[in-house]
Formats: structure tokens, sequence, C-alpha cells
């Protein structure tokens, strides 16, 4: 990707992890609702459908314009779209934080949702920028670990903030981090600066163009949905299954679902580094696929004790890292201009989020139909299976 980013001789890291708490400050906006969800609707009367908008406002965006949030941040430029995705983060926070009634909340989330799919698609051209070519492929994998560590430190801090202020408690930890957020992408500026390619730029409509008619960004962003599908079910099943056939606390429950998701990050950086080392992304994808597809199976079948179930879920979760480390890094590699690393992004997310869209209710009316969580494996299974063989086309692609 020589015409994308600079040639560095060494990496400012400063600004690579600045540009990854941006992703991390926005994510948390996604972690923070689920478990602030039932104090919402005490307060605001929330019917079942708005609470469901109000929890899934964020995925919704994703699924439906992560695309052209990618197209819209190449044209305006990267930094100039995470600011703005900061900003919009932010004042949605405060939205929802003096909110009055239910349609002030909702309108809120979609101001959060429309400042997390902008982050998340300008935010890897920002760190791109400022590594080096040779760290660029593990700085991508650290990226690719924004959204469960925001999702699990948002999950691991909301019981401690929020007997103190209820949810407005976590909303305005989130707000301080967006804050904090901003001003380390602000001080990191002058390492975001991206050199003109040599001739004429292309329209940023021409260059998504070119980039999306290239066959590996969509086996790379529909193995980005076949992972997403089997965590999300994990995400579902966990809580219920701890609360509801266990018994056990809120606080368990929460702190024992936060180290599920919390896994899912050293995975990513491992994933970063194996692509450092010259691993194939098709390989670690179809491996991880495999590894995600058989834990699948322990966790739903109900053959092994509890102990051996939840060490499933965490094998699961981390091992299920190296395919975002995969993809998400995989402009390093696709993206030939500034114009199209937004676009490529944009796609991974986007059919990233129609896969954590589906998962539910797929699974939902399956166990719903049969009493058996098992039934789950139909849908987890199937998306590993697509994971395997996704992983392997791709294998032989990069060969």
């Amino acid at each position: 990707m020589s015409s994308a980013t600079p040639i560095r001789t060494e990496t400012d890291w400063r600004a690579v992890l600045a540009a990854v708490l941006c992703g991390v400050a926005v994510a948390m906006n996604v972690g923070k609702v689920p478990i602030a969800l039932p104090q919402l609707r005490a307060e605001f009367g929330l019917s079942l459908v708005a609470a469901g908008w109000v929890s899934s406002m964020i995925s919704t965006l994703a699924m439906t314009t992560a695309v052209l949030f990618g197209v819209l941040g190449d044209r305006v430029g990267a930094l100039q779209m995470c600011f703005t995705g900061l900003g919009v983060g932010i004042l949605g926070g405060l939205g929802g934080l003096f909110a009055g009634n239910e349609l002030a909340l909702l309108i809120s989330r979609f101001a959060e949702g429309a400042g997390v799919v902008a982050v998340a698609v300008s935010a890897p051209a920002l760190l791109s920028s400022a590594s080096a070519p040779t760290d660029r492929h593990f700085a991508l994998g650290i990226w690719s670990a924004y959204l469960p560590a925001g999702v699990g430190v948002a999950m691991l801090l909301a019981p401690a903030v929020m007997p103190f202020g209820g949810w407005r408690g976590i909303w305005v930890l989130t707000l301080a981090v967006l804050l904090m957020a901003v001003l380390a992408i602000y001080r990191s500026r002058p390492a975001y600066r991206l050199p003109r390619t040599a001739g004429a730029e292309p329209h940023p409509f021409a260059a998504a163009k070119v980039a999306l008619a290239q066959l590996k960004p969509w086996l790379l962003a529909f193995a980005m949905g076949s992972w997403t599908i089997q965590h999300y079910a994990l995400i579902i099943w966990l809580p219920t299954f701890l609360q509801e056939q266990r018994n056990l606390s809120p606080l368990a429950v929460s702190l024992l679902s936060c180290l599920m998701v919390l896994a899912n990050v050293p995975g990513n950086l491992l994933g970063g580094g194996l692509l450092q080392r010259n691993f194939r992304r098709g390989t670690l994808i179809a491996f991880a696929s495999l590894v995600t597809g058989l834990s699948g199976a322990g966790i739903f079948l109900d053959v092994f004790p509890d102990l051996t179930r939840y060490v499933l879920c965490l094998l699961l979760s981390f091992t299920g890292g190296l395919i975002p480390a995969s993809v998400l890094s995989a402009t390093a590699k696709l993206a030939r201009t500034p114009k199209q690393i937004g676009t490529l992004q944009g796609l991974f997310i986007q059919v990233g989020n129609v896969g954590s869209f589906v998962s539910p209710p797929l699974i939902a009316m399956l166990v719903a139909a049969s009493g058996l969580w098992r039934d789950a494996l139909i849908v987890t299974g199937s998306a590993a299976l697509l994971g395997v063989i996704l992983g392997l086309l791709l294998s032989r692609l990069e060969r």
C-alpha cells in the first residue's frame, strides 16, 4: 500500500495508540447500554420495541451505512472524519445524559451510532499513516481489538460507577473517555498527515468502485460476518445461561460475561503479531473458524460440566480474535490509495454487523421452537463452516 500511506522509518506508537483510543471510546457507547437497559426502561417507560431500538441502534446504522460512511471519510479526509465522529458521539452522549423522554433518548443513540461508524471507518487510516511498514500489520491488529476492548471496559466499569449515578454514571464516564480521545488525536495530528499520491487523485467514488470490484475484500467481509454470528450467539447465551439456569448474581454474571468479551482482545493482538510474521490471513481465518466451531459444539451440546463450557467460551472468544485481526488489517494490502481505506473498512464493518444483526433472531427462533439451546449450534456451526471455507479460499488466493 505504498501509495496509500507515507513511508516511515519508525512507528509513532503514541499516535497509533491515540487512534486506537478513539475506537475504544466509541465502542464504550456500544457496551454501556445492555447493562443500563433495565434502569433506562424503568425511567423512560420503554416498551420492548423501544428498548430494542435503544440497544440495536448502533449495529443497525453500521449494518446499513458503513460503506457510505467509508466513502464519505475517504472524500473529506480521515482525520476530519474521525474528529467529526468523536464530536457527534459526544453530542449524542450529552443528549442522552439530559434526555427527558423516549424520543430524545432514541435520537441521542442515533447520534452515538453515527459517531461509532465514522470513527470505525476513519481511524484505521490514521493508524496506518503513523506506522512504519514493518509494524503496520501489528498496529492494525491492535486496532482490531477496539470493539471488544471498549465493550469490555464499559461492562467492567459499569457496576462500579452506576451505584453512584445510575445509568447516567456510565454515560459520564464514556463522555470523559471520548474527550480524552479528542485530545489524544489532536496532539498526534502531525503524525497523521498523508502524502498526495503521484498523478491525479481519483474521485472517492471511483476509488471505492475499484476497491469493491476486488474479490478478496468480499471474502474477508463475509469471514467477518461468519465470526460475528458466532460471537454474538455466545454473548446472548452466556448471560442468559448464568442468570436463568445457574441463578448467579447480576454482578457475577456481568463479570463472567465481561471476561469472556475481553478474552477476544489478546486474540486480536496475537493475530496482529502472526500477520507481522507473514502468516497468511486465510490460514488464520480457517484455523480460527475451525476452533470456534468445535468450541461452540462443546458449549451448546451440554455434554461438559459448567467449568469446561466456560473455558470453551473463553477459548472461542480468544481464538476468534484472529479473524477481525486478519480482516481489519487487510487494508494494508488491499488499499492502493488513501481514497480506498475507509471504503474497505466500511465494507468489513457493514457485513460484520449484518452477522451480529441476524444472529440473535435466528437463534431465538430456533431455541424458542425447541426449548433447547443446543439448536443454536445450527447457526454457529454453519457460520464456522462458512468461515473455514472462506479462509481456505483466501489462502489459495494468497498463494
